[in-house]
């Protein structure tokens, strides 16, 4: 890419409003650095008051935040009729992986995951598109689990497999309006804070090993993605995946 090509990509975001759910931690929060880097305003939204206060105070003046319960339809819907017209949804929000045998599966945490990942997606996507300007475009999240389950994803290879026909589904529903997803990999983030520090650790350590790049993601890798959906233009109910090479391995 030329240094012509890389301004021209930074403009695109100059001065767009790009909504984050899920912006106040890990892939959502460097999405949401890397647009204001560009010169967008960031607009992130999360359940947790605290976090979203610092993850404001890392962005210089140029975000919003808001504490929301994706949850609550009817709180989304207020979301998005208050802060006005943007330009991009980006769809991050998660919670901790529960990762178990079929016959040690809790289905009230799986439907809570389902609530999370797919209907507040969906309904942040429902109450969004009145507000999304001229050549916006929608990001949603999925996963690797989706593509190459192991024993114990039962549920997350679920809910990732959803969220890609979703996508898809919604790109023909809602065009001109593009919407696609970034598929990542393993990445260090908050996502696996239910295993002990030291067993994560190692788990990182020995995935990454395995990988062709050799290390698993970082936040940051991630976010490029979203941003290239964002600026490029013309994709649309494509599922971009970074994982490492994970798929070869």
């Amino acid at each position: 890419m030329t240094q012509k090509q890389q301004i021209e990509n930074h403009e695109e975001l100059s001065e767009k409003r790009i909504v984050v759910l899920g912006g106040s931690s890990g892939i959502g929060l460097a999405v949401a650095q890397q647009v204001v880097a560009r010169g967008a305003r960031a607009i992130i939204a999360s359940s947790n008051a605290d976090r979203v206060e610092q993850a404001i105070a890392t962005l210089d003046g140029k975000a919003e935040g808001y504490t929301l319960d994706l949850s609550k339809e009817r709180d989304i819907q207020a979301f998005f009729q208050r802060i006005g017209d943007f330009d991009h949804l980006v769809f991050t929000a998660g919670d901790t992986l529960h990762l178990n045998a079929l016959e040690a599966t809790d289905l009230t945490k799986a439907r809570h995951a389902f609530e999370l990942r797919y209907w507040a997606a969906l309904a942040a996507v429902k109450y969004a598109i009145p507000h999304i300007r001229k050549d916006g475009s929608i990001v949603l999240t999925t996963g690797a689990a989706g593509r190459r389950p192991q024993k114990g994803w039962t549920v997350a290879a679920s809910i990732c497999g959803t969220i890609e026909a979703l996508t898809r589904a919604l790109a023909v529903e809602l065009a001109p309006i593009r919407v696609n997803a970034v598929c990542p990999g393993v990445v260090r983030t908050d996502l696996w804070n239910n295993m002990q520090e030291q067993d994560r650790e190692a788990m990182y350590e020995n995935r990454g090993k395995q990988l062709l790049v050799g290390r698993v993601g970082e936040a940051r890798d991630l976010a490029h993605a979203y941003l290239f959906l964002m600026q490029e233009g013309y994709s649309t109910g494509q599922t971009v995946v970074v994982d490492g090479g994970a798929a070869l391995t």
